[in-house]
């Protein structure tokens, strides 16, 4: 178990922050403490000397010293210094060693004591620590001389030990204080600190904003679809495993994607309206290296603000052949559908006819149904050797015999399966869309067929689908294939020859339209067609 899942983050930052306060408090301590005591000695050893020298330059102890007369005056004047400057005594001594004044009147007189006092009566100014009447003291020896520059004697000044050691002990204790307030203020900070950092991890502990990162990592990469997250700035921040799959299948870098600008390996995005206008594009295909994709680009906000975007994408011939597969689904359940409603109508003549006792009517009618039959779907699977593409005419003829239109079918040649799976998807497309529009045209009409032309030479495929419709209005048709565009009234309308199109010009091909409001609409399309090895029965 690690330290961050058995305590909550805010007592480790606690913890750490008045650890590293009351560490570096110590530290500060222990140094200034030693230093501040060394410097108060420094200090007060320098106040003695500056005393003693003021002294022994005092017209008062010099004349003191050389007339008996004003001798007496030393005793006023030292005892008057001593107390002004707070020092344990000012002692004031001739050249024999003598006290001329001296805190306690009794040892005025006597012999200066100490043992330290030899060296200023050689006319030497020193400090030095001994032991005295007084006790034991720093002391401060300065050397007096007359006009002539002749030493008539010597000045000692002395701080008590006591006091030195008081003051550094007051001082340590002020350190200590200071120190004591900074850890208070050291343990205050962390603990708002901590409270400030939950906040802007919305209330989560490390472990579980790790657990949770590696979890997002996890689905991001499971995820099926490209994913790309960029900043606002089109620097990726992330690739999941599919992205960098698809971008190298396209002929990309290898590399790390990371921070570099997505616009470098998908030009076409239109990152600008996502950005800055905070729109939504869904659905977007475009090129890359020939790889055609389907990209949705969506605006990632946070209180409003874009902070990036997330593009997702999905190699297009995937969902190609996903929709193939529905496609296949949708038109096999379609075809049932209505073959069902035919054969239920069919069942309805021939109770009739059973009914009425008409035995040669029944035997004529199934016979033709069986020949129709025959012709209609061996006729279908005897040219085109695709089978999706077999299955989903024949389901085109049972819905529009449902809608009581008359849709054949005729081949001039064989149509082989083709080489691409994929142009199967857009031949399905592009007939679909063409004859639904054809089976909406014919309603209505006194004549209600419509006829499909299949041709294969010299590997192109000709697809010519007429009806006897209505016509498509001159004005519309220089704009019939503009998505929108519409001959019929309601909503969603227009979409269906757009997509014809665009199917029609990803295979490369061609397509023309002749219209006539009196005789209908022919649509030709003319598409290069690679057959594939497998074409058998």
């Amino acid at each position: 178990m690690t330290l961050s899942s058995r305590f909550k983050l805010s007592t480790i930052i606690i913890l750490f922050v008045c650890s590293v306060v009351l560490v570096s408090l110590l530290i500060t301590n222990l140094l200034i403490a030693d230093t501040s005591g060394e410097v108060i000695e420094q200090q007060l050893e320098e106040k003695a000397v500056s005393i003693s020298r003021t002294a022994a330059e005092s017209q008062v102890v010099r004349d003191g010293l050389q007339s008996e007369a004003a001798e007496e005056n030393i005793q006023d004047y030292a005892l008057a210094v001593q107390q002004a400057t707070e020092v344990l005594f000012v002692v004031v001594i001739d050249m024999d060693g003598i006290r001329k004044s001296h805190p306690n009147p009794d040892n005025i007189g006597k012999a200066f004591a100490g043992g330290d006092e030899l060296r200023v009566l050689q006319g030497e100014a020193y400090t030095s620590r001994a032991e005295g009447t007084l006790g034991l003291s720093v002391r401060s020896f300065t050397p007096v001389f007359d006009t002539a520059e002749n030493q008539i004697g010597a000045v000692a000044v002395g701080i008590s030990l006591q006091e030195v050691d008081t003051a550094i002990q007051q001082n340590r204790k002020t350190i200590l204080l200071g120190s004591l307030i900074g850890l208070l203020i050291g343990i205050i900070g962390a603990f708002w600190l901590a409270r400030y950092i939950k906040k802007n991890l919305l209330g989560l502990e490390p472990h579980e904003i790790a657990r949770i990162h590696e979890e997002r990592n996890q689905m991001l990469h499971s995820v099926y679809e490209g994913v790309i997250a960029i900043d606002k700035n089109c620097r990726i921040l992330l690739v999941n495993k599919s992205a960098s799959e698809l971008l190298k299948k396209a002929g990309l870098m290898d590399n790390d994607l990371v921070s570099q600008d997505i616009r470098e390996f998908l030009p076409n995005l239109e990152l600008e309206r996502v950005l800055q206008d905070k729109k939504t594009i869904l659905d977007e295909e475009q090129t890359v290296n020939g790889l055609t994709i389907i990209s949705n680009q969506v605006p990632l906000l946070v209180n409003e603000e874009v902070i990036g975007a997330i593009v997702t994408f999905r190699d297009k011939t995937e969902l190609n052949q996903l929709a193939e597969q529905l496609t296949g689904v949708e038109m096999y359940a379609e075809t049932l559908r209505a073959q069902s409603h035919e054969f239920m109508n069919q069942l309805h003549v021939l109770l009739g006819l059973i009914k009425l006792e008409e035995y040669d009517q029944v035997s004529n009618f199934i016979g033709k149904l069986v020949d129709h039959q025959v012709y209609e779907v061996g006729n279908i699977t005897r040219y085109i050797k695709d089978p999706v593409l077999a299955g989903f005419i024949i389901g085109k003829i049972s819905f529009a015999r449902e809608a009581h239109v008359e849709l054949t079918i005729s081949c001039e040649t064989e149509i082989p399966k083709p080489a691409d799976p994929a142009v199967t998807h857009e031949l399905v497309t592009i007939i679909g869309n063409v004859i639904d529009n054809a089976i909406e045209n014919v309603i209505g009409m006194e004549q209600r067929s419509i006829h499909t032309a299949f041709s294969y030479i010299d590997e192109l495929l000709t697809i010519t689908i007429s009806d006897t419709g209505t016509g498509i209005p001159e004005e519309l048709q220089e704009s019939i294939f503009t998505k929108g565009v519409s001959n019929k009234e309601g909503y969603h309308r227009g979409f269906g020859l757009h997509l014809v199109k665009n199917s029609v010009e990803k295979l490369e091909g061609s397509i023309d339209v002749d219209s006539d409001i009196k005789k209908g609409t022919t649509f030709e399309v003319v598409l290069p067609y690679e057959a594939g090895g497998d074409n058998d029965d």
